[in-house]
């Protein structure tokens, strides 16, 4: 039994000092300031969506001339047509334009990937407005068969509004303002399309579909189509405006619609 002089207290287990709270919510607060440089670093080694590589050589007001556009090599260029400078150069990462559709107000691109994309031609180049990939279609494009995608992009309208894409399998009707898709022709069973045997008849565009049944009309190995489909007798408008720009109550049909109005 162990004795404890008076007057002295006997001493308990030592307690750790509470620390203050403030050194407590320093901490994370100066690791947040050393990690945002990082953040900051990362998110600009981000790469570019769908390998996208705009390079913007002159700057230009938007009520200039609109561009003249081609492809080179694996680029799209836009080129001042007064002074044949280069305004601005689009290339995609591991890909190539194979067919360049100028519309008003827009730069329609097939790449060698199967992929679309729509450019902003009049101001400096550098928004892309849309991507959409083609189901499929990369193989066939780099065959022989595709003729170096002749025909595959198409206006359904003067005003470039609506695009179609071509491919053997299918057509497929994109709205230029957004690339929602509105509508889809497959081709018809044992036959294919023929991007390359396309031509334009007033508001028609039409493309052949041969087939290998040689008891198939002639007359089904021929499609008519325009912004609103498969021309048929009796169809519905589709309403391919932009949203708000058709009435309500429009009911809309095509061959294989995809996409009603919104």
């Amino acid at each position: 039994m162990s004795v404890v002089p008076f007057g002295v207290a006997k001493a308990g287990p030592v307690r750790p000092v509470p620390a203050r709270r403030g050194s407590r919510l320093a901490l994370p607060v100066v690791l947040g300031l050393l990690a945002l440089p990082l953040i900051t670093a990362a998110h600009h080694s981000r790469p570019a969506p769908y390998g996208d590589h705009v390079t913007v050589h002159a700057r230009v007001d938007d009520g200039t001339a609109a561009p003249e556009l081609r492809t080179k090599g694996r680029a799209v260029e836009a080129y001042d047509p007064a002074t044949g400078r280069v305004r601005w150069t689009y290339s995609r990462e591991g890909a190539r334009p194979l067919a360049l559709l100028p519309a008003p107000g827009h730069a329609v691109a097939l790449w060698s990937d199967g992929l679309v994309t729509d450019t902003a031609p009049r101001a400096d180049g550098s928004a892309v407005r849309w991507h959409r990939a083609i189901p499929a279609s990369a193989p066939w494009l780099g065959s022989p068969a595709a003729r170096g995608a002749a025909g595959v992009l198409q206006s359904l309208d003067p005003r470039g509004r609506m695009l179609a894409v071509v491919t053997p399998q299918r057509i497929a009707a994109y709205r230029s303002a957004d690339g929602d898709l509105r509508w889809v022709l497959p081709a018809r069973r044992g036959c294919a399309f023929e991007p390359a045997r396309s031509v334009r008849h007033r508001e028609a565009l039409m493309v052949a579909q041969p087939c290998g049944d040689a008891a198939t009309p002639w007359t089904s190995q021929l499609i008519a189509v325009d912004d609103l489909g498969r021309i048929v007798p009796r169809r519905k408008p589709l309403g391919n405006e932009l949203p708000g720009g058709a009435p309500d109550d429009v009911r809309t049909r095509a061959e294989k619609a995809v996409a009603p109005p919104r």
